[in-house]
């Protein structure tokens, strides 16, 4: 009889120990399922090519009691980075070489649940699987660093490849300040309506590198998306769908650019009065 309780309680643990962090709880599974759907959406439009792409947000908003007492399941990890306002902070991390059509299938093998220790530079994986994070983790921590520092309410940060904003960052041109946000605002009003803030430009950059993450923060300042010069995007919102429909929307007046391009003509865009009277009539910051 002992044995048999003895192995049922073993059983019982197992189990337990097989529990996703989702179950049974509702609005922490809703966030990581809109990442599933956000990185489906990436894939499908040929913007996360192989394992490119990041996505990283900020769940601490969804932790109880229970989830901070989970043990971690991995070893102790360095982030190469001390950011003070992360402290006891969680995240759900797309994980290192884990390809996004893969996440958009299953989340909780090709991601991982990370939370930041007390020294503010290291962290361990509590769930599901001891999926590694990112290796631009660094870059994604440090930008929620800056977040929180200015009481921002953004929660998601988002890195993906979408094909015409790209192709316009290899022209001197759209690298100077927003001539490149202004052009795409003029292409249809949605785009000025939905990312009002425009688009920041960051010259060429070693990826992951700290000399990328310290510029990007600093477009931050003044934009929600910023153009990596021949490399990408990189977004923040208030969660990881509000990120990507700014990149979306951006990515739709490019092409109509381009398109127009191809027809062998430069589009007029809207005038300057047009774009102020959207401005003044939904009441944007610019």
């Amino acid at each position: 009889m002992c044995r048999r309780n003895i192995y049922i309680n073993d059983t019982k643990n197992v189990r337990k120990q097989m529990e996703s962090i989702l179950n049974n709880r509702p609005a922490l599974a809703a966030e990581v399922e809109k990442v599933a759907e956000t990185a489906g959406y990436l894939w499908q439009k040929g913007w996360a090519e192989r394992n490119g792409g990041n996505i990283t947000i900020n769940i601490t908003g969804y932790v109880d009691d229970a989830i901070r007492q989970m043990p971690p399941i991995s070893d102790v990890m360095p982030i190469g980075v001390t950011l003070p306002n992360l402290r006891g902070c969680y995240f759900f991390c797309k994980g290192t070489n884990r390809r996004m059509r893969d996440l958009a299938r299953r989340p909780m093998d090709n991601g991982s649940v990370i939370r930041i220790l007390d020294d503010c530079a290291s962290y361990v994986i509590i769930a599901d699987n001891p999926v590694r994070p990112t290796s631009e983790l660094p870059s994604h921590l440090s930008v929620h660093n800056y977040l929180l520092s200015i009481g921002s309410p953004y929660r998601a940060s988002l890195h993906t490849h979408p094909i015409a904003l790209v192709a316009m960052s290899h022209s001197r041109r759209f690298l100077e300040k927003d001539v490149a946000t202004n052009l795409l605002w003029s292409m249809i009003p949605e785009t000025k309506a939905f990312c009002p803030r425009g688009l920041g430009v960051v010259p060429y950059k070693l990826p992951g590198s700290v000399e990328l993450a310290e510029a990007t923060i600093s477009e931050l300042s003044d934009y929600d998306v910023v153009m990596w010069e021949k490399h990408g995007v990189f977004a923040v919102d208030t969660d990881i769908m509000a990120a990507f429909d700014q990149v979306d929307v951006l990515n739709k007046s490019a092409l109509i650019y381009i398109a127009a391009k191809n027809m062998g003509f430069e589009p007029d865009g809207m005038s300057r009065e047009q774009m102020r009277e959207i401005s003044e009539a939904f009441h944007l910051p610019k």
